[in-house]
């Protein structure tokens, strides 16, 4: 049985997943036709219940959470056409690319004792299915994908914004689109608005690459959209793999003990992936031009929510798109699966200018995610508490920084303010203002807390053995461990337990109790990140880790569309060096590859 210490070294064929950014992509082979999707829930065994301390959160939650705005529930039904009535979507490759079946207990009932009523909220609400109009003239298919795939109406044609992760689902949504409101007029351009691969991948479900390259389909993106694709999303690509079956949970069946949506839309696609270089970027701060006839002011929003993104604005349309620099949650500053940390205050401040550059006159403003805001009230509160909140989440975490709260303290010390808190698209249905406020740290002071004792740490299996020994061995770990659960200190049960267990890796007893208390913490979360990270060790602590090939982080469409700088960095990193110790590098050493 794999134990913690070899979790970074195995990844389970489940997962031919990479990162891309905000979120993953599936990247199904021959071979690995059987992925993440298919998979999940046959190996979980059902999750205990939720002992009385869970429940007493769950409760006190519910009690705060301010249920009598509504106001989401509206948006999210309005411009209902049509549902999608497959709820299954094959993938060309034989399995299952998208499946909203294993989602329909969550409207079953109104609540369960082992979600958070916040996270169960925003489930029920991602459990939107089918083609809706924004206004008339933009439509959008939802729940098909993570996110939302947008059509606005050109001159000759359909504008796509963001074809979603897999081509698979972006047939499906086309298909539906033009059996309803499509007309049959083809696809005019393509808008990439930013460079995480799920708002890409699914490009090649839509369009064909002979039409980009002779010019006759225009996809756009913002300016150095390549280079940071590459760098986001390939470089660390195979870490990212591993730590994204725990935020994603990737192994847990859909169900109240388990995997009950991913906050910013119920799951990714796990269909087949590509990507098409863009044919023109947007390089000015604010640069306006028409495509397929359609006045459009982009926005150029470097350093936020990705690396590189975009904000539009139709001004006939009064209709402001936000990318995912504005969605019904908090997002990520630091992302569990890993990336550079982002920075809040520049998100902020560009959330300002969208604000009084275009959102004192817009009348609709929707997003890559949930659901759009009407009228023009509701658009600028939400901009404006959006703006509030990265902008609170920097500058407060950087003033207890400043008086001496560390990166491993802060998390338990910085709050989101209360008003700010009373609004649900606020709340951390991605990120989470715990992992956010040690990112926050991250970002200015880096890893160390500033005590010398953590500067060059002894690795966990290495001093584990060393703390099981002053408590006394095992047995009275065990004890302890087991008395601080039934008290519903979990926390603190958490601390002992792990040493315990990279201590004595084989110690079953010791995994069992770890798992339980790991499974009560799950349930009492809102952001599902940290609930599906909770049960996924769970489940591994329990089962082991399933064995099988390692995904890869660059499809063969990736490396394809690297220029020769990021392509050489690709190899250097892909490289061992100690292999290439005392070797020189010639032009005549390298006649000889193949890409």
């Amino acid at each position: 049985m794999t134990t913690r210490r070899e979790f970074l070294g195995a990844i389970p064929a489940a997962g031919a997943a990479f990162a891309v950014g905000g979120n993953y992509l599936l990247e199904p082979t021959p071979a690995r036709s059987e992925i993440a999707m298919p998979l999940a829930g046959h190996f979980h065994p059902k999750g205990k219940a939720p002992s009385k301390f869970t429940l007493d959160i769950l409760r006190q939650s519910k009690a705060e959470l301010p249920f009598d705005d509504v106001r989401d529930l509206e948006e999210q039904k309005k411009g209902f056409i049509a549902p999608m009535k497959d709820l299954k979507i094959q993938a060309d490759a034989g399995h299952v690319a998208w499946d909203m079946k294993r989602f329909q207990f969550l409207d079953e009932k109104d609540e369960f004792d082992s979600i958070h009523p916040s996270l169960l909220r925003q489930s029920k609400l991602n459990n939107n299915y089918g083609l809706y109009q924004v206004i008339p003239g933009i439509y959008q298919v939802r729940g098909l994908d993570l996110f939302d795939i947008t059509f606005i109406r050109g001159k000759t044609g359909w504008i796509v914004f963001d074809p979603l992760v897999s081509a698979e689902p972006v047939r499906a949504a086309w298909k539906l689109f033009q059996e309803h409101v499509g007309e049959g007029l083809p696809v005019s351009a393509v808008i990439y608005s930013h460079t995480h691969g799920d708002h890409w991948g699914g490009v090649r479900g839509l369009i064909d690459e002979a039409d980009v390259r002779s010019g006759k389909i225009p996809v756009i993106a913002p300016a150095d959209f390549m280079q940071f694709t590459i760098s986001e999303n390939v470089y660390a690509g195979n870490a990212m793999n591993r730590r994204l079956f725990y935020q994603y949970g990737l192994l847990l069946p859909a169900s109240p003990h388990g995997y009950v949506g991913q906050g910013l839309g119920q799951a990714v696609s796990a269909g087949a992936t590509g990507l098409i270089a863009p044919t023109r970027f947007v390089t000015d701060t604010i640069e306006e031009f028409e495509v397929d006839g359609v006045r459009m002011i982009f926005q150029n929003t470097p350093n936020t929510e990705a690396p590189r993104e975009m904000n539009t604005y139709i001004p006939e349309m009064k209709a402001l798109w936000m990318a995912e620099n504005v969605i019904a949650s908090l997002h990520n500053i630091y992302t569990l699966r890993g990336a550079p940390v982002r920075d809040p205050l520049n998100w902020s401040k560009y959330i300002a200018e969208a604000l009084y550059r275009f959102g004192l006159e817009a009348e609709v403003m929707f997003a890559s995610h949930h659901w759009p805001r009407w009228g023009n009230a509701r658009i600028q509160e939400v901009l404006r508490q959006q703006r509030d909140l990265y902008a609170n989440m920097n500058n407060q975490v950087l003033h207890y920084a400043n008086q001496g709260v560390t990166i491993n303290q802060i998390h338990n010390v910085y709050q989101v303010p209360a008003g700010l808190q009373k609004a649900w698209h606020c709340r951390g249905y991605h990120g989470s203002p715990q992992h956010n406020a040690r990112g926050v740290i991250q970002r200015y002071l880096g890893f160390w807390d500033c005590n010398p004792a953590t500067l060059i740490p002894l690795s966990p299996a290495d001093s584990a053995p060393l703390y099981v020994e002053m408590m006394g061995g095992a047995e009275k770990i065990l004890a302890r461990g087991r008395e601080l659960h039934d008290e519903g200190a979990y926390l603190l049960a958490t601390e002992i337990l792990d040493k315990l267990v990279h201590a004595q890796p084989d110690n079953p007893a010791a995994k069992d109790l770890l798992a339980d208390v790991f499974e009560q913490l799950g349930y009492q979360q809102e952001n599902p990140g940290l609930r599906n990270s909770f049960l996924a060790a769970a489940y591994e602590l329990r089962t082991g880790i399933p064995q099988g090939e390692t995904a890869s982080s660059s499809s063969p469409d990736i490396i394809r569309a690297m220029s020769t700088d990021p392509f050489l960095n690709f190899l250097a990193i892909r490289m061992d060096s100690r292999k290439a110790e005392g070797l020189k590098f010639t032009p005549e050493s390298v006649t000889s590859v193949r890409c």
